[in-house]
């Protein structure tokens, strides 16, 4: 299987993240492209007509698309203990997870472009102080309704999407998740030092 991957994407990150904790990295072939909404990849296109990464493209030809997506499919292909719980309660709060999860790397985009990716006179204040607002709620949700559950449970989908999503907003330097939130800084400094994220560190500029 190939994975289209950027090195510098969170939701790219979490698919490789997971597969390496699913013991199936060694079966993808990993290709870095480059995407962004003002930079076309006609390789990406053609696969994807969201023009974005991650795309898991399978040896019959089937592109999967989006990062949820493809870490559903790499689910189904392991006999490891599972990173998505089968009981329906414990799922769907892996999935809230994952879904907070990519809703703080959606807001962090958002910020960035109103703080270094778009000329300077047509950014929007009002926008990037909304889009912080909405980080720091997160924060703080996490620190007093998930981070003291998470610590010792087995690790899930969840897990993986937040910790790539922290890491990535620790990577643009976005605001500061670990000041006063000692139990998710505690989580998340222990969680980065697990093979599987020391595998996948962030790189690179997002091209524009």
């Amino acid at each position: 299987m190939k994975l289209l991957y950027q090195t510098h994407s969170p939701y790219a990150r979490k698919v490789l993240v997971m597969a390496h904790e699913a013991g199936l990295a060694d079966r993808l072939s990993v290709v870095h492209h480059e995407t962004s909404p003002t930079w076309r990849n006609d390789d990406v296109f053609r696969l994807n007509p969201l023009g974005k990464v991650p795309v898991l493209l399978l040896d019959d030809g089937t592109a999967l698309f989006d990062s949820n997506v493809i870490c559903e499919y790499l689910e189904s292909l392991h006999d490891r203990p599972p990173l998505i719980p089968r009981e329906p309660l414990a799922r769907l709060l892996t999935l809230r997870t994952q879904a907070l999860a990519q809703g703080l790397c959606d807001a962090g985009i958002a910020v960035r472009h109103e703080t270094v990716r778009r000329p300077e006179a047509l950014r929007y204040p009002a926008m990037r102080d909304g889009q912080i607002e909405k980080l720091v709620a997160s924060y703080d949700f996490l620190e007093q309704e998930w981070a003291e559950a998470a610590d010792g449970a087995p690790i899930d989908l969840g897990q993986i999407a937040l910790a790539t999503a922290l890491d990535w907003l620790a990577f643009r330097e976005l605001p500061d998740f670990e000041q006063g939130r000692p139990r998710l800084s505690s989580w998340y400094r222990r969680f980065i030092e697990r093979p599987s994220m020391l595998a996948t560190t962030f790189a690179g500029q997002t091209v524009d």
